[in-house]
């Protein structure tokens, strides 16, 4: 009767020790750092799809959004960070709110689906937002602009969903070298960051954006590859992003994999490790 009392009690503190771990990892990921998984090229060169970071969700400060949304389609999960926080929705406010800078890269809930986005904060509120000709334009003052080369990556599936590439140098078979055009973009404050061009598009052109009260303008870096503000919530886009669904800022890349899986070693990205995000 010991023997079976005792690996009764075996169990017991074994489902309460994974429950405890459970507990405490919800909280961490709640309160402190969100981990993201670069699932798309929006963010080239900066952030390359495979590349796995840390969010610090203490930069901002929390609202509902600052809950963690759980996704696993593989087992029908699919648990939503309003589903959890919903009630504290509305108000536009954020507990111990911090003010974001222009140039961070934030992670953010998408204002429509919900689902989470990362790009680069380009424009604050009551900012006017334009890009002619493939310029950048912030409250009528062209940003600085710096030729800086071009950058090369292979012609091959990417990541777990397999995404190919774009190309300026037009179409480019299995293996070959895709080329876009990269530049050294210096926004008002003084912080810079490199952007891709891959050609003309409709959205090297715009009408103005004037940041409503309360609200953010989001650009990627890879500018012809991105769907973010320059596209309304209307047409299938990002818009203006309210300031209770900034989720936390991304300050380094923890570790990447160019593969389908990261798993598998070999596509490792060695010099991406632990590297900071300008």
């Amino acid at each position: 009767m010991a023997e079976k009392t005792k690996s009764g009690n075996a169990i017991v503190e074994t489902i309460k020790t994974i429950v405890y771990a459970l507990l405490i990892a919800g909280v961490f990921r709640t309160l402190f750092f969100q981990p993201f998984w670069i699932p798309s090229g929006s963010m080239k060169e900066t952030l390359l799809i495979g590349d796995f970071l840390f969010v610090n969700k203490m930069a901002y400060g929390y609202s509902y959004a600052s809950c963690p949304s759980v996704i696993i389609p593989r087992f029908g999960v699919d648990i939503d960070a309003e589903d959890i926080c919903g009630f504290a929705k509305g108000g536009n406010t954020r507990l111990f709110g911090g003010e974001p800078e222009r140039g961070d890269v934030v992670v953010f809930r998408h204002p429509v689906t919900g689902r989470d986005f990362i790009k680069r904060l380009i424009g604050l509120p009551g900012d006017r937002i334009q890009v002619t000709n493939g310029v950048l334009i912030i409250n009528d003052v062209p940003v600085e602009l710096q030729d800086d080369g071009v950058f090369e990556e292979i012609m091959d599936p990417q990541g777990p969903q397999g995404l190919r590439p774009r190309c300026e140098n037009g179409p480019v078979g299995d293996g070959g070298v895709c080329l876009k055009e990269r530049q050294i973009e210096t926004l008002p404050n003084g912080v810079s960051h490199e952007i891709l061009n891959i050609g003309n598009t409709s959205l090297d052109n715009t009408g103005v954006y004037t940041v409503p009260e309360g609200h953010f303008f989001f650009m990627g870096d890879n500018r012809d590859n991105s769907t973010d503000s320059r596209v309304p919530q209307t047409a299938g886009g990002v818009g203006f992003v309210p300031y209770e669904n900034l989720i936390g800022r991304a300050d380094r890349i923890m570790f990447s994999s160019a593969g389908r899986s990261m798993l598998y070693f070999w596509t490792w990205r060695g010099d991406r490790f632990f590297k900071r995000i300008d």
